[in-house]
């Protein structure tokens, strides 16, 4: 039989519960730097490839615009298929359009005008406001200064879905130099 007596004083009950103490908060302390490191891998995973048609959502709309715009030389020849609205401006040519959806961008629901310029032979017999679903390749275009365009291969026109309006990108938004 074993006998085990341990005398404690005070002196060592704090020492053995600051040790507890300073191995739990370092513990806490590598998870958090684990979870940091983890979270950048899901956003990378969470891209869009540049291999098949990409689907973007309502949900990952303006992080896409934000993303392409801000990275254009990553996604040029980037598939993707979204749906959107038929919005022109006065100096667009009769091949040229936005895909737009309105992002909402404040609590009394005020919105703008956000989307991809689009380039397509016979643009012109879509009429402003109209819903389209199209199919596209992303490629670098000129519009007061160098940005995205998105040159057509297929289009469609739809009915106005659910989820119409966007917002703004995501606060937990992290760039990637990696392709959509």
């Amino acid at each position: 039989m074993f006998i085990f007596n341990m005398n404690l004083n005070n002196k060592s009950v704090f020492k053995i519960i600051f040790i507890i103490l300073t191995i739990i908060i370092l513990i806490m302390f590598l998870f958090g730097i684990y979870s940091t490191f983890k979270n950048r891998k899901v956003h990378n995973k969470s891209c869009i490839s540049k291999n098949e048609v990409n689907i973007i959502s309502s949900s990952n709309y303006t992080n896409t615009l934000k993303a392409v715009h801000d990275n254009l030389d990553n996604y040029v020849g980037t598939k993707i298929r979204l749906v959107g609205f038929v919005y022109r401006l006065y100096d667009f040519t009769d091949e040229q359009f936005v895909i737009a959806r309105q992002m909402i961008i404040s609590s009394d629901y005020q919105g703008v005008i956000v989307g991809f310029l689009c380039n397509l032979n016979g643009a012109n017999k879509y009429k402003d406001g109209c819903w389209l679903e199209i199919e596209g390749t992303i490629t670098k275009g000129n519009y007061h200064g160098e940005i995205p365009v998105i040159k057509i291969y297929k289009i469609k026109e739809t009915k106005v879905p659910n989820d119409e309006y966007v917002y703004p990108p995501d606060v937990n938004y992290v760039p990637t130099s990696v392709a959509l």
